[in-house]
């Protein structure tokens, strides 16, 4: 972030006052405009945020039981894969790059710039984020992403063949559901951060953790570290254990439950 742009962070949390109820909320939506003005996040991102925002009131902007359970299981994918790759988008970048870093040296994971509004100043912007936050390597920019996904059509076909392309299991958030529809159909293992359970994305992938991708990326590192130091057999039992859309069950019903509950407090 250069001065122009820590100053102006600054004079936004200046504004906001300490003890404003919605305070996080609305710094996290500065921070998405910050990172427009520096083409990391389009337009569209923003409307994305807005929708997810809808859905984390409904569950209290906690992380819940059922994302526990679906972040324990992806923790074990993670550390089990042969290649596993977190594929990053704009708003991601954005919001947690030092977090995913974290997590993708925690594992250890590739970490794989992949856009649907894809072009070169932006894959640059979000590999210059990742690389300030710590990052090694960054694929998916420019002739790195020169495979494609097949029966996909979108800017998100174009992969890197050492990330994407050869992952056994793929970590992302804020999704379509195309691109996860496609990576499924390759036998690729997908983990979802998607606060809408009805997506196509949450319904599609192998693994959906129903929370706020600000929450859930940080908890998904420190369950990795926890996950590491069970046996294989407690492992396996995890994976066995698990059914997503029991987890999209529970994510519906709580949202469910809340809201009535809500509409009798009024």
């Amino acid at each position: 972030m250069d001065k122009t742009q820590d100053s102006k962070s600054r004079s936004i949390r200046g504004i906001v006052p300490e003890n404003h109820p919605r305070r996080e909320s609305i710094l996290v939506r500065e921070r998405l405009v910050e990172a427009m003005e520096r083409e990391v996040v389009v337009p569209q991102g923003l409307i994305a945020q807005g929708r997810g925002e809808c859905f984390d009131y409904l569950i209290g902007e906690k992380t819940r039981d059922f994302a526990e359970r679906a972040l324990e299981v992806a923790a074990v994918l993670l550390i089990e894969a042969k290649n596993p790759v977190i594929s990053v988008n704009g708003n991601m970048a954005a919001l947690v790059p030092r977090e995913i870093v974290e997590l993708a040296d925690a594992i250890p994971a590739k970490i794989e710039v992949n856009l649907f509004y894809r072009d070169e100043i932006r894959e640059k912007a979000i590999e210059k984020v990742l690389r300030e936050a710590g990052a090694r390597e960054v694929l998916g920019v420019g002739e790195d992403a020169s495979e494609t996904i097949p029966e996909l059509f979108s800017q998100r076909r174009r992969v890197s063949k050492r990330g994407i392309l050869s992952a056994d299991v793929v970590l992302l958030g804020l999704e379509d559901g195309d691109r996860t529809e496609a990576l499924v159909k390759m036998g690729k293992k997908v983990i979802a951060i998607d606060l809408n359970p009805l997506s196509r994305t949450s319904l599609t992938a192998s693994v959906t953790i129903v929370d706020n991708v600000i929450r859930a990326i940080p908890a998904l590192r420190e369950k990795v570290l926890k996950m590491k130091s069970l046996s294989r057999e407690e492992r396996e039992k995890l994976l066995k254990g698990y059914n997503n859309r029991d987890v999209l069950r529970g994510a519906m019903k709580f949202m469910s439950e809340r809201l009535a509950q809500l509409s009798l407090d009024l």
